[in-house]
């Protein structure tokens, strides 16, 4: 490289002339030609070596310091036709020099010019000379800088990469230190990596956060048989586990539905039900601990001009107990497969829970129940509800079968299962609202919608949390996307003529058609 820093840069090639001590050898040679040529012109003859050209002794020819002596004259040729001869190959052997030479040299007649300027020889001078072809004047030896046709900038760092190792992809160059995982930040050195976007990433890197992992046992959700990632996702909490776990005994929270983590522990409640720590936080326990609720949500309907006058007694039961009431009970539809209250309507002995029981490990221990004969004062009996769930699950259960009481005691009868149905869980879901979202609905049918908001509020036990209010908005999510018939669709058809036509014209309509208003 040092060797072409030196050399200038011309569109056309160097070109090199020929040694003085070559050109002054051809030049003689060819002159001893001319001397023949000279001696046989002139017409005389001598033939002694001693002779002279012209009277002249031997002489010099031009600048040249070499001496040609006359040959002497052939006597079996005629002079003439021999010098004509030797004439003839002093010309081939100059045409013949000329093909050997290089490309841009050729002998010059003196007409020609000499010098890139057109300056005539000299006439004292040699009348052939090689031919230089002319070029501009360029500075002999002028330094060039080099410069590279590509620089090679560092997309990591930003800097030149000169020479050493580098990393050329994605159309781009990185130092090796510099092409650094997007996750970890550290150097990726493997032969293959992932990209998402410009971002490189470590295989296992790109794997932790693209391949879905199970909540419940914390591994890479397997692929089926074709290949596919398959799991299972909650349509509310996005809980995404391996299809197994349905089936292989996982525990379930019986409040939110979430299935338990391997890495926490849910509360066995003794029935064959589990819930988990947050929805443990709000459960209530046993009746003692129900009753403010229950009262807020009897001022709830007051609050709507739907005041209920009967004292109807509120029991909460343990699940068995609760299933054996529905056996017992000629009226109602019931939720399936999972009935978490009942407005009973006839009389039964029932289990109630008397004394809350207390966490011992993972279960509920020191629980106390107590037997108690309902007798039938009115059209309810009484409303049972299950124990351990959380406060707004409970409330929600609660203002649904206050309903149930409410269509019974004003004369509702005979109402199909999705027309009852369907209204109870519009109160249930009212109520949830009024919690969870306050003055989100405008009641414009009541007229006393302040005193319902009001007395919405006097079951809190101070502000509700973010926790208790995220499990709300599940309740609000599993009434509004319920697919059962009468639950579900029921709830739809009640809830569409309520936000047209206001809940007190929709319960006039139905105790008129027995349907809801179109």
């Amino acid at each position: 490289m040092a060797e072409s820093s030196q050399v200038n840069h011309l569109s056309q090639p160097c070109i090199y002339g020929l040694s003085a001590s070559s050109n002054t050898e051809r030049k003689s040679r060819f002159m001893k030609w001319l001397s023949k040529i000279f001696k046989g012109s002139g017409g005389g003859g001598g033939s002694s070596r001693g002779s002279s050209i012209g009277g002249r002794h031997p002489q010099f020819l031009e600048d040249e310091n070499m001496v040609w002596r006359v040959p002497s004259r052939s006597l079996d040729r005629p002079r003439a036709e021999k010098d004509q001869e030797e004439l003839d190959r002093a010309v081939a052997s100059s045409l013949s020099d000329d093909l050997r030479r290089p490309d841009g040299y050729k002998w010059r007649t003196e007409n020609e010019e000499d010098t890139p300027t057109g300056q005539q020889d000299s006439l004292h001078r040699p009348s052939y000379a090689p031919y230089m072809p002319s070029y501009p004047d360029y500075p002999p030896y002028d330094p060039v800088p080099f410069y590279p046709r590509v620089y090679r900038l560092c997309s990591g760092c930003n800097r030149e990469i000169g020479y050493g190792n580098y990393l050329g992809c994605m159309g781009t160059f990185f130092h090796p230190e510099c092409f650094c995982c997007r996750s970890c930040g550290h150097p990726i050195t493997e032969h293959e990596f992932s990209l998402s976007g410009r971002d490189p990433y470590h295989k296992t890197c790109f794997k932790e956060l693209t391949h879905p992992k199970c909540e419940v046992c914390h591994q890479f959700i397997p692929t089926n048989a074709a290949g596919l990632i398959e799991y299972r996702c909650h349509p509310f909490w996005s809980q995404k586990y391996c299809p197994s776990h349905e089936h292989d005994n996982t525990a379930r929270c019986c409040s939110c539905e979430r299935l338990e983590s391997w890495n926490t522990r849910y509360i066995a409640l003794g029935d064959g039900r589990s819930i988990c720590l947050e929805c443990m936080e709000s459960a209530i326990m046993d009746t003692g601990d129900c009753q403010p609720l229950y009262h807020a949500i009897r001022d709830y309907y007051e609050g709507m001009n739907m005041r209920i006058d009967q004292q109807i007694p509120m029991l909460l039961v343990e699940r068995q107990a609760l299933n054996e009431a529905i056996v017992g009970e000629k009226n109602g539809y019931h939720h399936m497969p999972e009935t978490r209250g009942l407005c009973l309507s006839e009389e039964q002995t029932v289990t109630s829970v008397h004394r809350r029981p207390r966490i011992g490990g993972h279960r509920l221990v020191g629980m106390r129940t107590q037997p108690q004969k309902l007798t039938r004062r009115c059209e309810v009996t009484a409303i049972l509800v299950l124990y351990g769930l959380p406060r707004l699950l409970t409330g929600a259960i609660l203002a649904h079968e206050l309903m149930h009481g409410w269509l019974r005691l004003k004369g509702y009868r005979n109402l199909s299962p999705d027309v009852e149905e369907g209204i109870c869980q519009v109160l249930s879901y009212m109520w949830l609202e009024s919690e969870v979202m306050p003055n989100f609905r405008n009641i414009a049918s009541t007229s006393t919608s302040t005193a319902s908001s009001s007395y919405s509020t006097t079951s809190k036990k101070g502000r509700t949390s973010q926790v208790e209010k995220k499990l709300g908005e599940f309740f609000l999510h599993q009434i509004a996307h319920d697919a059962s018939p009468a639950y579900g669709g029921g709830f739809r058809s009640a809830n569409a003529a309520v936000n047209k036509y206001g809940l007190r014209r929709t319960l006039d309509h139905i105790r008129l058609t027995g349907s809801f208003p179109i």
